[in-house]
């Protein structure tokens, strides 16, 4: 193996990159890709703007356009300020959660002793599983405020969660961490200027953007587009299945956070923990689903009229705002 290497100086350090890597003769593409990447996409005057920051903005907004497009499918009857504020309940959710997530599963008692630092988050460190719980949160509130559901807000969220998977894999490949162990595979990437040494390696975010993004989106936008909808609980169900399936798989491939480890036997990492009442909480759920065969119910006066009840005069009143503060059945 060959590799070519370039430093550029920037303020005032030294940051390696490496340019070309030679892998059984041939160049490696993706290897050359990640070395032309910047983590910062621009800067205005002294700020910067990183593409991390920007994935999680294209996210809620696909996400959001996603969520209202199965919600018409469904005939749910949202309205835009319902969409509002259902995806700031779950932005606000996940952007919470994720980072407590992280302090409370990876810190490893290192904010502890730092607790100013939890609210760093340009300093990175964000958490799937806590983003999940922060966002179950956000949207059993949406579904007060609204007088929806929770359980079809969080088929509704489950369905779009994968795009921001998909960019946030892709944000971690650009930033360069989260990478995978050492292979001797072609597409091996190699990441020495963030601690990966001069080996190449599995791009396992790749793996996940791939597996947890793009084609758990698929599986979810085919089984979203049937109509009537499946019963509710079961979007959240698979999704939960299939990614503690995809997680727990690419995690024999990637190398586990530095300050945490392996926790048993060399293989066992903390996501692969994190997985399993994620698995369990998802097979309960499509159990749920097919005993109860609850519908999708969207607004009350909405789903009035398509029962074929009359809508009463309080229904008709909250067509134009809320719902009342009315609370929906799980």
């Amino acid at each position: 193996m060959a590799v070519a290497l370039a430093c550029a100086t920037a303020g005032t350090g030294t940051v390696l990159r490496i340019w070309k890597v030679d892998v059984g003769g041939r160049w490696n593409v993706l290897s050359d890709l990640y070395a032309s990447l910047d983590p910062v996409a621009f800067t205005i005057g002294p700020l910067q703007v990183r593409w991390y920051g920007l994935a999680y903005l294209a996210a809620f907004v696909i996400a959001a356009l996603i969520v209202w497009r199965v919600a018409r499918r469904w005939r749910l009857g949202l309205v835009a300020d319902d969409l509002f504020t259902f995806v700031i309940a779950v932005a606000f959710g996940v952007i919470i959660g994720g980072r407590l997530g992280y302090v409370l599963f990876y810190g490893n008692g290192y904010y502890l002793q730092h607790p100013l630092e939890i609210v760093m988050l340009s300093e990175g460190g964000m958490s799937f599983h806590g983003g999940l719980l922060g966002a179950m949160v956000g949207g059993a509130v949406a579904a007060r405020i609204l007088g929806i559901p929770f359980l079809t807000l969080a088929d509704l969220a489950s369905i779009a969660t994968p795009v921001g998977l998909l960019f946030g894999r892709i944000a971690n490949f650009i930033n360069g961490e989260l990478w995978g162990k050492p292979t001797d595979l072609p597409w091996g990437v190699v990441f020495a200027n963030t601690g990966g040494g001069p080996l190449p390696r599995h791009p396992s975010q790749l793996y996940e953007a791939l597996l947890e993004g793009a084609v758990l989106l698929v599986v979810m936008l085919v089984l979203a587009h049937a109509y009537p909808p499946r019963p509710r609980g079961t979007f959240l169900g698979v999704f939960c299945v299939l990614y503690a399936c995809f997680r727990c798989a690419i995690e024999f491939v990637r190398v586990p956070d530095a300050q945490l480890g392996y926790l048993y036997g060399g293989f066992l990492t903390m996501g692969m923990v994190l997985c399993i009442p994620l698995l369990v909480c998802g097979i309960i759920l499509l159990w749920y689903a097919r005993a109860r065969r609850l519908p999708q119910m969207g607004r009350p006066s909405v789903s009035r009229e398509h029962d074929g009840e009359p809508e009463s005069p309080s229904s008709s009143q909250d067509e134009g705002g809320g719902a009342g503060g009315g609370r929906g059945d799980v």
